[in-house]
């Protein structure tokens, strides 16, 4: 096959973060089948989309009604590996949006909640400052908590899923950039910096890297700088877990997000990703926050929560790949050699374990009935000539 051979395998997973892990987690189930997984960092490194301490879980989703069930299914998942890999990975914490009631964000939520009747409360104004008391409603806004939702822990995810795969026999090539991936009529070569492996199939799963393994998708994504910042309040036990949902939040067109404090002193107030940095590659992004950034985004915190320092104790700047309309790719190739999964647009570590269990079927099954037809690459290139 090649001179550089090291060995074989049935699957072949290139990328262990947000999907791969999930993917090999998944895979790692099929009794018999030879997986190899390939991370060009380390076991659940920090420099992945996913990194960041905490996500946010949504069930009423106002991006639209076609993620719902995959929603559900994924927090049953989430719960399941959370038994699995014995680690707290979901914090059943609610996850609550606020604007005003007119908003489309909102309006389009509580579309989604009357569609699939999900469990869930409505706050007037009296109602968000007595329940939720660091936030500073307006006189218009109303809050939506989706009981449903809740908090998760990224790294420790994808740590606990790592290590479910690879008790289970995946064998784990780390510290392993992929250099090439040739398709061939018996299979697949994956060359790598530790050498070549021949498989039957191939999984792409590397996120922002995805489209410099796989040129064509360069037309369907580009990479997006995301920002992360944690902020001090006055009174730290008011954004408890207990006490303090995951959050989103719009005034005008300023749109924050975050978690109730993990480490006991921050909260993790993070901006959307307006405003930030766009390219091809990883490569093209900046890999910090300049000063006026971070100036301008406490002058904005404030707006949203009055009793926060304005200077971030810390932050980080980190990315993901981007489609237009910010629908995710997940599809295989016609001849079966290929899976590919990318476009997860800033919104896919909820989604995880559901995608890597999507993953799982296109590999094993050769198809899935809970896919979506609008994430295959038939469809996007369709929707981006339209």
């Amino acid at each position: 096959m090649t001179a550089d051979l090291i060995r074989t395998a049935d699957v072949v997973v290139v990328g262990a973060g947000t999907v791969g892990a999930m993917a090999l987690w998944h895979l790692s189930r099929e009794t018999g089948t030879r997986i190899v997984g390939i991370e060009q960092y380390g076991r659940a490194h920090g420099r992945g989309s996913f990194a960041g301490e905490s996500r946010l879980f949504r069930v009423a989703y106002k991006e639209g009604d076609v993620y719902v069930p995959l929603l559900r299914e994924a927090r049953r998942l989430w719960h399941e590996l959370q038994d699995e890999a014995d680690r707290s990975l979901f914090l059943p914490v609610g996850a609550l949006s606020i604007g005003a009631p007119d908003q489309p964000e909102m309006q389009a939520t509580l579309a989604t909640i009357a569609s699939h009747d999900l469990p869930h409360r409505v706050l007037d104004q009296h109602d968000l400052r007595e329940a939720f008391p660091p936030h500073a409603p307006r006189e218009s806004d109303i809050g939506i908590l989706d009981t449903q939702g809740g908090g998760l822990r990224p790294e420790a995810s994808v740590l606990g899923a790592l290590d479910l795969a690879e008790r289970a026999g995946v064998d784990m090539l780390y510290h392993c950039p992929v250099l090439d991936i040739e398709v061939q009529r018996g299979g697949v070569v994956v060359r790598t910096a530790q050498g070549a492996i021949s498989a039957g199939v191939v999984v792409i799963a590397a996120g922002s890297w995805a489209s410099e393994l796989v040129p064509a998708l360069a037309e369907l994504v580009s990479v997006r700088q995301l920002a992360l910042t944690w902020f001090m309040p006055r009174d730290i036990r008011a954004y408890e877990p207990e006490r303090f949902p995951v959050f989103m939040r719009d005034i005008g067109a300023a749109h924050v997000f975050g978690a109730p404090t993990l480490d006991g002193y921050s909260v993790k107030v993070s901006p959307g990703h307006d405003g930030m940095a766009q390219g091809r590659r990883v490569a093209d992004l900046p890999t910090t926050l300049s000063s006026r950034q971070l100036r301008l985004l406490g002058l904005r915190i404030r707006e949203f929560f009055p009793d926060m320092n304005p200077e971030p104790v810390r932050f980080s700047s980190h990315h993901d790949a981007y489609t237009a309309d910010r629908v995710p790719i997940i599809d295989r190739s016609a001849d079966g050699r290929v899976v590919t999964v990318t476009g997860l647009s800033g919104h896919g570590f909820k989604f995880a374990p559901v995608f890597g269990r999507l993953v799982r079927d296109l590999v094993v099954d050769g198809r899935s009935a809970d896919l979506p037809p609008s994430f295959s690459l038939a469809e996007h290139l369709a929707r981006r000539a339209g």
